[in-house]
């Protein structure tokens, strides 16, 4: 990614990441949530479907059948308030980096998506949910951004929350908030496999194409 494309910035509680925990600390509180692998769909993450379908113009119904959605996807935020003894600063900031190298990966090689760099306007690049996030994003060429954090509450619970937007319209068309076992290489690798799914199977696969 360009200029101020940070992976790991374990600071940073504002935005998506911020608002992720607040909602799991509040559905945690009132016995909400069992710490077993689930995908809890927020009320706003109805609308994706829709509007992958007015991106494209006039082009013809086959084309966009074939043409992919230019999508940048920005580094998540992480946050570690697990308490743990040992620094993981650098395992996390390297499975950081191959969960996103992944998702670009996976979302190209799905054919339904085309990846836009994210040129950001200042280092490090804006927070995600930004106005400048998504101004960048929009300067870059994309019609989606993608972007999210995930916060390790325990040594067996992650948290990951991953949202979508609609750049013309400013529309989110995917809001997740899930959670996942562990931190190990096979635990961030399924979760992404799963978000992948998400992203392909059911909620972006309609969008409108560039």
């Amino acid at each position: 990614m360009k200029k101020g494309q940070g992976a790991d910035r374990p600071g940073a509680t504002g935005g998506t990441l911020g608002r992720a925990i607040a909602v799991t600390q509040s559905l945690l509180r009132r016995g909400g949530l069992e710490a077993t692998s689930a995908v809890l769909t927020l009320p706003t993450a109805a609308g994706l479907a829709c509007a992958i379908a007015t991106a494209a113009g006039p082009a013809r119904a086959e084309d966009q059948k074939t043409q992919p959605v230019s999508i940048v996807v920005a580094d998540f935020d992480y946050l570690d308030t697990s308490g743990e003894a040992r620094d993981q600063r650098a395992e996390h900031e390297a499975r950081l980096q191959t969960f996103m190298r992944a998702i670009r990966d996976d979302l190209a090689g799905s054919g339904q998506y085309r990846i836009v760099a994210l040129v950001c306007s200042q280092t490090p690049c804006p927070a995600g949910g930004s106005a400048q996030l998504m101004k960048d994003a929009r300067s870059s060429g994309a019609t989606l951004l993608l972007y999210g954090g995930i916060h390790k509450e325990s040594t067996l619970i992650q948290w990951m929350k991953v949202e979508a937007v609609e750049l013309d319209t400013g529309r989110h068309l995917f809001d997740r908030l899930m959670t996942f076992r562990g931190d190990t290489d096979e635990a961030w690798a399924h979760s992404e496999r799963f978000l992948i799914k998400q992203l392909t199977q059911t909620a972006l696969k309609d969008t409108q194409r560039p």
